[in-house]
């Protein structure tokens, strides 16, 4: 009984220091962001002692150009998340639906894509060879490319515990395959697809890497790009950047609140039913 309980004791310490280490970089963000240039210097916990909020705010989405990198990042957030769910249901329900020996390599095939590196030497070629580099939708497709080996994974367990019994009612009654995924399957995904959702939304949003080496127009650059381009240009003004990584990541914390019990209700059911 005594082991047990300091277990849990050892548990609870384990988790706190956890949650302190998200929470304390996201802390110091916040109040710095507040703070005048000299206050915000050391990048110090304490509150500031009056809060710049006009001051500095209007001064990073000027400078910042945050309103284009945030109809950016908008623009491939929504749309890689729109094609990366569907296209990932769409796999998930054949390969889970028909699972010879062919779609059985197919699915570990495409799940391979969650554990290995991206080849970007390759990836530019690809690229270059379509005309999609320096393009937004070529990212749109990126993005979503790289959503779909987690979206398969996550849809495929979930399609295994519709019966199949549905399928076969449907066809008798005239549906197509198209319609049956559509009119029947798709309704029943939606926590799953919900799930996915969110997080290829929360994945596309926070992306760095791809559109650092397949955007070379500022026009085009989403918010994570419009960051390091300010903090490159304001470094000794860490007011100024706490306020624009602030106004970054607020969008992303307000969207994994609000659908933060479907993230955890979807995954749950996801792998209890699978």
């Amino acid at each position: 009984m005594r082991a047990k309980k300091l277990g849990q004791i050892g548990a609870h310490a384990i988790a706190i220091f956890a949650s302190l280490i998200m929470v304390v970089p996201v802390y110091l963000i916040v109040v710095n962001a507040f703070k005048t240039r000299p206050q915000a210097s050391s990048m110090g916990l304490e509150f500031p002692a009056g809060f710049q909020l006009v001051n500095n705010f209007p001064t990073v989405i000027e400078k910042g150009k945050l309103v284009a990198s945030f109809t950016n990042s908008m623009i491939y957030a929504c749309g890689s998340t729109i094609l990366g769910t569907l296209f990932a249901a769409m796999a998930a329900f054949v390969l889970s639906r028909r699972r010879t020996r062919l779609n059985r390599f197919l699915y570990f095939f495409i799940i391979m894509g969650i554990a290995l590196p991206m080849n970007y030497f390759t990836l530019t070629k690809v690229m270059q060879f379509t005309h999609l580099i320096n393009t937004q939708v070529g990212m749109i497709i990126l993005y979503a490319a790289s959503q779909i080996p987690f979206g398969v994974f996550l849809i495929y367990g979930f399609v295994g515990t519709i019966p199949r019994e549905l399928d076969e009612a449907a066809i008798i009654d005239g549906c197509r395959p198209v319609q049956l995924f559509v009119r029947v399957i798709l309704p029943l995904l939606t926590p799953v697809l919900v799930t996915t959702g969110l997080l290829n939304f929360l994945g596309s949003w926070n992306e760095f890497l791809l559109p650092l080496y397949y955007l070379n127009n500022s026009a085009y650059w989403p918010m994570t790009l419009s960051v390091y381009n300010f903090f490159g240009q304001y470094q000794q003004s860490w007011n100024l950047v706490s306020a624009d990584i602030l106004l970054t990541i607020l969008p992303v914390i307000v969207l994994y609140l609000a659908g933060q019990r479907f993230i955890l209700s979807g995954l749950t059911s996801g792998a209890i039913k699978g």
